[in-house]
């Protein structure tokens, strides 16, 4: 079993909708807001997308419509740990604020921009109401490339896999998807599988 996660929002490519829900292929969402609603200046990971924050947020409402987990990501993707508490606190509830709102359902994980966390982070994250910081094994280049942490290259069980909101998504994802089945792996649902193991 592996699990899949996608990070930020500026690519809200329907093919990839279309899978997920057609599919019924688990996904955890970590979303941004300014991704989401395509605020300042471009992450470089959208690399010019041309659904760019099309959807805002009628989209993600879409992807927890078709059973994806709609999580958190920060407002602004800031390097956390150069920021005070305070500051820490207001990215991460103000998201869970907004993900309810738009969604009507808080999220209960959070990941920090960049993997990159502290004592503080994880203070306010519990503050804002998050249960865990969820990090990643491996991430997904474009073409559905997997680029692996480990030495051996090789998927592992309970694997974390990293995508993000992209040109191209749809087909990398497909391809990815089709991959993990290949290599023996089905893809895992996050959410029950953190509620079975706190249980």
């Amino acid at each position: 079993m592996v699990f899949l996660t996608i990070d930020d929002g500026w690519e809200q490519d329907p093919g990839f909708l279309a899978q997920v829900r057609d599919r019924r292929i688990s996904i955890a969402a970590f979303v941004t807001r300014d991704a989401v609603e395509a605020r300042g200046a471009t992450d470089p990971t959208a690399q010019g997308g041309r659904f760019l924050g099309a959807g805002k947020w009628g989209y993600i409402r879409d992807l927890r419509g078709a059973g994806a987990t709609i999580e958190n990501h920060t407002l602004t993707h800031p390097n956390l740990p150069a920021l005070g508490y305070e500051r820490q606190k207001a990215e991460i509830c103000g998201t869970s604020k907004l993900i309810r709102r738009h969604t009507g359902s808080a999220p209960t994980l959070f990941r920090p921009p960049f993997g990159n966390h502290n004592t503080l982070t994880r203070k306010a994250a519990k503050a804002c109401g998050i249960d865990a910081l969820l990090l990643w094994t491996a991430t997904v280049q474009p073409g559905g490339k997997i680029a692996y942490q480990v030495p051996d290259k090789k998927l592992r069980p309970g694997d974390v896999l990293l995508l993000h909101f992209r040109p191209g998504l749809s087909r990398d994802f497909r391809i990815l998807v089709n991959k993990i089945k290949r290599r023996g792996f089905e893809i895992g649902n996050l959410d029950a599988y953190l509620k079975a193991a706190t249980r």
